[in-house]
């Protein structure tokens, strides 16, 4: 006890002496392009979590900043973003800051990089969309709203489940970050969703492509990084109040948030609520059991030192979700029915930078608790089943078919070298330790174990402004071990003499091991167009459900077999983007191809157990090709109007001359929008019509049906009124306008003919308190 104390107050002492709270502050005037000064830009440093705006007359201070190398990002509407890099070597820095006009779109600081640039100076082509413009889809999920960007679709069930889709991609092979720590919630199942509210968070980050080089394993297809919700800028407290109602599900979802910022302490909290009925199809009828409730909350705390920053979050969610199979019984009930899923997420991460002379030391942890459980019928416990283990934590388990318990520790630790010259380098290691165990009365996949380390460096290299290289290797190492397990098979096709077997399913012991790159070069040709071209490989290690699983999966009602002797998928893909821009028009080309080795999926043998049809995990050799095109034309004089365009494809083949399954459809999304500021009051006032086209899918594998294309037409506007200190944000949505009857090829109620849901008229409204 007397060493413990001795430990706290030596803390204290630390905390509190001059040398730790030293005055470090960034001082500054920003000025438009005529030289005026701008009131209100932001100004903003992300890895330090401080911010503030300017007043009236441009000028800002931002105080409490350890010494060392950073990147100020400096934005306000109607400018291009500026990305400004300080080195602070004594306790005071001044800076004059001139903004260029943008009619187009803030450039945006992308976390999800390794050198925290923005978008316009990165190698690498990552789409970052807000979670506000989001949020004007009037979509009901956080999944939902981000299949709006380009090259990313969703799997779905009904409208409370959504599962991320990139450029063909899904599954294992997509990787979700949030907090900055990647997200394990037992996600291998495609009727598994996102599990994830879009209370708290900031903006969403989007790798199209192989990441592997800098998340290891799981991120073959590509990222979805979720950046949580910003603190407070200094000195500043903000309460925010977010409401959503849906007339479609007869939905509500709630969003309210406090979060205050002093000199050197941060704290924030927000707290969610997300419940929806049945959805409604076009002929009027719901889909039964199509309904979900969710609940949300988030709290996080920064603190800043003189050379140390740290930062903790915490998100608790839990969800019940409805598994619907028919059009039956018509209710407007939220209370979920039998089969269902009941998800509970914890997931706790510590970030913590160390500013050193010229370098700096990132050092991350992360925690995730998961329990997904799946009903299907009434069950009960199991009383011989695992009598190790606590009394209490065991009757918490009980009643479900399916219960699977998965904790995940996640490690990060970088080095951010000196810049020499142009050369900037990180090196580092990651990992995990994974525990996957059963409390339910079956057993999909085993009680299991899995180890992960990799090692990664990765430099950057400005040949002059027009021209940058950025490389990168890696090596990872994976090890995995199950238990083994028996299921007792009941085959009663003679109610009075039936037979029991008992099937053995062995334990599993095994390692994986891999290198990955990536090579990316931009350039600036005829001063105009911006090249990227980037190489990259990536691999997957399989997961449990395609190893070991054997057994009734009651999610996607099919009996699933694993395979032990599956190896891992390996991929090489091509990456070329072009874009060219000026004051009043925008075109881009993405192209890419991806050539995949030891493609994992699952297919019928044509063979029933226990009235479900039995599935196998095989593999093959695959590729997928495709792209995102479009252009954004701004009409001079029209200053209010913008004119959008974007077209996607991808196409997924087999060597053998076989289709993918779960490949999108090819869409064609054209948008009218009109925009008007500098109003006093009500401002930001925008319109946008939205036809979105869906092609005909007809490359489909052997055991899917053709889709038919279908047109939907979507109707939005609002604005923003400002009352003292308060700003009251307004959206109105009309999804699916005309009613269309339409089935995605990606819905998972395809194979049951429910089709997905009609018009959905959502208002939105957004409260902020000063």
């Amino acid at each position: 006890m007397k060493r413990y104390t001795f430990y706290l107050l030596l803390i204290m002492t630390l905390l509190l002496s001059k040398e730790a709270w030293s005055q470090n502050s960034i001082k500054g005037t920003i000025l438009d392009d005529i030289e005026a000064p701008v009131l209100g830009a932001d100004i903003y440093i992300e890895q330090l979590h401080i911010g503030t705006t300017s007043d009236e007359n441009g000028m800002f201070q931002l105080q409490n900043i350890p010494q060392g190398s950073h990147k100020l990002s400096i934005s306000f509407i109607g400018f291009n973003t500026e990305n400004v890099e300080v080195n602070l070597v004594s306790s005071d820095i001044e800076l004059n800051i001139s903004l260029i006009p943008s009619v187009f779109h803030m450039d945006e600081v992308i976390v999800s990089a390794p050198f925290n640039k923005l978008q316009s100076e990165n190698v690498m082509k990552i789409e970052s969309k807000s979670i506000e413009s989001l949020r004007k889809t009037g979509a009901p999920t956080l999944m939902q709203s981000i299949s709006s960007i380009a090259g990313v679709s969703e799997i779905t069930t009904g409208t409370g489940i959504g599962k991320p889709v990139i450029r063909g991609l899904s599954g294992n092979r997509v990787l979700v970050y949030t907090q900055g720590v990647r997200l394990e919630n037992q996600q291998f199942g495609n009727e598994h969703g996102l599990g994830m509210n879009d209370s708290g968070i900031e903006s969403v980050e989007v790798i199209k492509g192989p990441a592997s080089l800098l998340y290891g394993s799981d991120a073959l297809g590509g990222v979805l990084y979720l950046n949580p919700e910003k603190f407070a800028y200094q000195n500043e407290t903000k309460i925010e109040v977010n409401q959503n109602f849906y007339s479609n599900t007869l939905g509500s979802n709630t969003s309210v948030g406090l979060k205050t910022s002093k000199d050197r302490l941060k704290l924030i909290f927000r707290g969610g609520y997300n419940s929806h009925a049945d959805y409604e199809v076009p002929d009027g009828n719901r889909v039964t059991n199509s309904r979900f409730n969710e609940k949300d909350f988030k709290a996080g705390i920064g603190l800043n030192l003189d050379q140390f920053v740290t930062e903790f979050r915490y998100n608790y969610n839990q969800s019940e979700i409805g598994i619907p199979e028919e059009i039956g019984e018509q209710t407007e009930s939220r209370s979920v029915e039998l089969p269902y899923q009941d998800l509970e997420t914890h997931i706790l991460s510590l970030h913590n930078h160390f500013y050193l002379k010229n370098s700096k030391i990132d050092f991350n942890l992360g925690y995730i608790v998961n329990n997904r459980k799946e009903f299907e019928d009434e069950h009960g416990h199991n009383d011989d089943e695992h009598e190790d283990e606590d009394e209490h934590e065991v009757e918490n388990h009980e009643g479900a078919a399916l219960d699977m318990n998965l904790k995940t520790l996640s490690y990060d630790l970088k080095y951010n070298f000196a810049k020499k010259g142009k050369f900037e380098t990180i090196a580092g290691v990651q990992g995990m330790f994974q525990n996957n165990k059963n409390f339910g009365e079956e057993i999909l996949i085993p009680d299991a174990r899995i180890n992960d380390i990799g090692f990664l460096a990765t430099s950057t290299f400005e040949i002059n402004e027009k021209n940058s290289l950025q490389g990168g290797i890696r090596f990872d190492y994976r090890y995995l071990q199950s238990d083994s397990y028996e299921i007792e098979e009941d085959h009663d096709e003679i109610e009075e003499d039936h037979d029991e077997e008992i099937t053995i399913v062995e334990g599993i012991e095994k390692d994986y091991n891999n290198f990955t790159f990536s090579l990316g070069y931009k350039s600036l040709l005829f001063n105009s167009i911006t090249t990227r071209i980037n190489l990259a490989s990536g691999f997957r290690a399989p997961n449990l459900a395609e190893l070991t699983s054997y057994g009734v999966h009651h999610g996607t009602n099919r009996f699933e077999i694993g395979n032990a002797d599956l190896e891992s998928e390996q991929n090489f893909q091509t990456d070329i983007s072009l874009e060219y821009g000026n004051q009043h028009f925008e075109i881009y080309a993405n192209g890419f191809y991806n050539k995949l080795n030891n493609y994992i999926f699952a297919q019928p043998t044509g063979e029933t157990i226990d009235e479900h049809d039995v599935y196998e995990y095989v593999q093959n050799d695959a590729k997928l090709y495709g792209g995102e095109f479009g252009f954004h034309l701004h009409p001079h004089p029209f200053d209010w109007l913008h004119l959008e365009s974007s077209f996607e494809t991808v196409i997924g083949e087999q060597d053998n001359g076989d289709y993918l399954p779960l490949i999108p459809a090819n869409k064609w999304a054209n948008t009218i929008r009109t925009e008007i500021k500098g109003l006093k009051k009500f401002n930001e006032i925008y319109t946008a019509i939205i036809l979105d086209s869906y092609f005909e899918q007809d490359k489909v594998s052997e055991f899917e049906t053709t889709t038919p294309s279908y047109n939907l037409l979507h109707l939005r506007m609002g604005g923003n009124l400002s009352f003292n200190k308060m700003d009251l944000g307004i959206n109105l949505s009309f999804n699916n306008l005309l009613d269309e009857t339409y089935t995605s090829h990606l819905s998972i109620l395809k194979a049951d003919m429910i089709p997905n849901p009609g018009r959905n008229i959502v208002l939105g409204l957004n409260f902020k308190f000063l």
